[in-house]
């Protein structure tokens, strides 16, 4: 079995900052050829500066992935480049907190559409590409991967995320059901659900209540914060032909946080 990702194009979403940024640098490192992409302009333009303009392997786009013209046109931007794509990491999440009553904002709906809907959409498309690269190839083998990303809050919720865990348990089923639809097409479709990993999220809200670290850390059996770069390494594995006999999985990389009875750890 193999990790090797080498010679691979992948499309990577919410690949401006975070998590997203550190799956495709891991990946050009290498020797995929890597869409960058991200509705943060700026953010994309500065994360991918060391590349320089002329580096064959990193492509960036910048667009509103709720869009569904964003979405073609981001497919479009990879195949010009590269001529296929092998690899999507749906990275982009938008979190939100909120009061879990209030109906003027419906923030339900815009959860559904920017961590859901916007993944499930470039899915489909990049699917559609996948099977089609399948079809025109005179080899056999796998037609391509995707992995999407979650959170705890799939089945963890809390009051002021209760949107957010919506979503996220969501896309958690959509990587199920399309799992199923696309396995005759030798498409794998997994996800990962993380917790104690140096989210930009995470970090953005660390800055904000530094003391809330030691929370983090107390709850976490291996007693610290991941880097991005730990969660990068379940991502390779999954898209890799390592993994070429699993589809339909959600990998949980929390440092065993989602073990913990936080009742009992008080109690015992």
């Amino acid at each position: 079995m193999s990790l090797s990702i080498q010679g691979k194009t992948a499309i990577v979403t919410g690949a401006g900052r975070g998590i997203g940024l550190a799956i495709g640098q891991y990946f050009v490192e290498r020797g995929a050829n890597v869409v960058f992409a991200d509705k943060d302009e700026a953010a994309l333009d500065q994360a991918l500066e060391e590349y320089g303009s002329d580096n064959r392997q990193v492509r960036r786009f910048a667009g509103d992935l709720v869009e569904k013209l964003a979405l073609a046109n981001l497919l479009s931007t990879t195949i010009d480049a590269f001529d296929r794509v092998d690899i999507l990491v749906n990275a982009h999440r938008q979190m939100k907190r909120g009061d879990a009553l209030d109906t003027d904002t419906d923030l339900v709906d815009q959860m559904l559409r920017q961590n859901l809907l916007s993944a499930h959409r470039l899915s489909q498309l990049v699917a559609k590409r996948m099977i089609r690269q399948s079809e025109e190839a005179t080899e056999t083998g796998e037609a391509g991967a995707i992995v999407n990303l979650t959170t705890m809050a799939a089945d963890r919720p809390t009051p002021s995320m209760l949107a957010f865990s919506i979503a996220s348990a969501a896309q958690e089923q959509a990587t199920r059901g399309l799992a199923l639809v696309l396995a005759p097409h030798r498409i794998r479709v997994n996800g990962i659900r993380f917790g104690s990993v140096m989210s930009h999220d995470l970090q953005a809200a660390l800055k904000e209540k530094p003391d809330q670290r030691d929370l983090f850390i107390q709850g976490t059996p291996l007693g610290r914060i991941a880097s991005p770069d730990e969660l990068v390494e379940t991502v390779q594995y999954l898209v890799s032909d390592a993994a070429r006999f699993v589809t339909g999985q959600i990998l949980t990389v929390d440092g065993g946080r989602s073990l913990i009875d936080p009742v009992a750890a008080q109690l015992f």
